[in-house]
């Protein structure tokens, strides 16, 4: 077996061009021969093929989204047989909400409310058939040209109806840190709560252009999420609405247990903020900006250092004050013999 490549015929599917790469799979733009249809073919690498972990994880992948059947979430297709690993779906032709924001930030409030409330109409969808995604991102968010969202790649999405898996490589959470609950930060495995963090995540940076903690690398990020509070969104956009900001920092509290209990309760206020009453969150968060931190850092590296410095000075300034008592000059034992 070896690797494939555009204009070969995989089963039932041409494959037609690279739509893109990741780290473990291929997924490629293809023709179905027998009906025609466009479609999305996801492949990974050969070397992860005889991987049991990945085997497991990319079959269960493929497994939980054919549970679904949902508008916004991204359909998997069924091949007449396999000859090898890969996910047939439907192709979607969109762009990812990664590249709308960088595109435009911050998002006009109408536009991003549309998008984040789709998606949790999804959410509602899926939770309710106790699925998790657990991995929600602008970058596994598609968006048509008519507007429609899609949610994609359900790789480390959570099946709770499930039976439990055994193997720890199999049920480990990973995710993106910018977008990870505290929880996953923790070890956790989380639960539908955990999406509605991430959802909260998009929507920050949806309205503000910024997310709400930053840090220069991922482990000053997963640190803060687990100790310290947001920045209000309002610190970065001072017109926001209060309750838009209200609805986010609802969603993306620290403790699961003070988020929105459920997406169905998230979506009611996405679909008419104008019910929603602040309650004052944003004046009850003490963010620690990393400025601050990178400040605070260097000025006890400072102190320290100007503390040493200042501690052999004394020494010096101490030997010269109180010199040491001279020593007679040492005698040889020969002399002595004399």
């Amino acid at each position: 077996m070896r690797e494939v490549s555009v204009g070969e015929t995989l089963d039932q599917y041409r494959l037609t061009e690279v739509i893109a790469r990741s780290g473990m799979a291929s997924i490629f733009k293809g023709i179905d021969t027998e009906s025609g249809q466009t479609v999305a073919i996801k492949v990974p690498y050969l070397q992860f093929e005889s991987d049991v972990i990945f085997y497991g994880r990319f079959q269960r992948e493929e497994e939980v989204v054919r549970r679904l059947d949902h508008r916004n979430i991204i359909r998997v297709l069924s091949p007449h047989h396999k000859s090898r690993m890969y996910i047939a779906m439907e192709f979607v032709d969109g762009v990812s909400l990664r590249e709308l924001l960088r595109n435009q930030r911050p998002m006009p409030v109408e536009k991003a409310l549309d998008y984040v409330s789709q998606i949790c109409e999804a959410l509602v969808y899926m939770h309710g058939r106790r699925v998790v995604h657990r991995d929600l991102k602008p970058e596994n968010i598609l968006v048509t040209s008519d507007g429609t969202v899609k949610i994609m790649d359900f790789g480390i999405a959570l099946d709770e109806s499930a039976r439990r898996l055994t193997w720890s490589g199999l049920s480990s959470t990973i995710g993106t840190p910018d977008y990870m609950a505290p929880e996953q930060v923790s070890g956790r495995r989380g639960d539908a709560r955990t999406d509605i963090y991430s959802l909260g995540v998009i929507l920050y940076e949806a309205l503000t252009g910024n997310l709400p903690y930053s840090a220069s690398n991922v482990y000053n990020v997963m640190r803060a999420k687990a100790s310290e509070d947001p920045q209000p969104p309002r610190a970065f956009q001072p017109d926001l609405d209060p309750r838009l900001e209200e609805i986010i920092l609802h969603a993306i509290e620290r403790n699961p247990r003070n988020r929105y209990a459920s997406a169905a309760e998230m979506l009611s206020d996405l679909r008419d903020p104008s019910r929603v009453v602040p309650r004052g969150r944003a004046e009850h968060l003490h963010p620690r900006s990393l400025r601050a931190q990178r400040i605070r850092r260097t000025a006890g590296f400072v102190l320290f250092f100007t503390s040493l410095i200042a501690f052999f000075i004394f020494l010096i300034w101490l030997a010269n004050k109180y010199p040491a008592a001279r020593t007679p000059p040492n005698r040889s034992y020969r002399g002595e013999m004399r």
